[in-house]
């Protein structure tokens, strides 16, 4: 079975959209053993990280957004893709060094995710932004 969800971001940072997987498998995949999810955008990732405190995600955002940060940052005049905003190509090169795809495994008609994982869209722009991830049960 293959689906796309449409997730809805409120900008940067991380949006957590377990449930809407764990529902596809209750759904739809009970015999699956495995979910694949693969993020269709350039600008954004995807994550199994944290999900009981929220300071992890702003962690975790605090931290790409100083290794990388907009291209107005004198660290970053280097670039030269700027046409599409400040925030455009540092949310590429995030995107470049972070995962756009997972692969989870299913036991029991469940995520098998750890007790503190969930799954999240790691969105790169500043601005909010429906981003599909195509979601495989295997």
């Amino acid at each position: 079975m293959q689906t796309t969800l449409r997730i809805h971001t409120r900008g940067a940072g991380l949006t957590e959209f377990t449930p809407e997987v764990q529902a596809l498998v209750e759904r739809h995949g009970r015999e699956a053993s495995l979910a694949s999810l693969f993020v269709q955008h350039t600008s954004c990732s995807l994550l199994i990280q944290e999900n009981a405190d929220p300071d992890v995600c702003r962690d975790l955002r605090a931290f790409f957004d100083r290794m990388v940060p907009d291209a107005n940052d004198p660290a970053m005049r280097y670039l030269t893709h700027r046409a599409e905003g400040p925030d455009d190509m540092p949310a590429h090169i995030k995107a470049a060094v972070l995962p756009v795809s997972l692969n989870v495994p299913i036991a029991g008609g469940a995520l098998a995710l750890g007790t503190w994982q969930g799954l999240y869209l790691f969105e790169h722009r500043s601005a909010p932004h429906e981003r599909k991830v195509v979601v495989t049960l295997i």
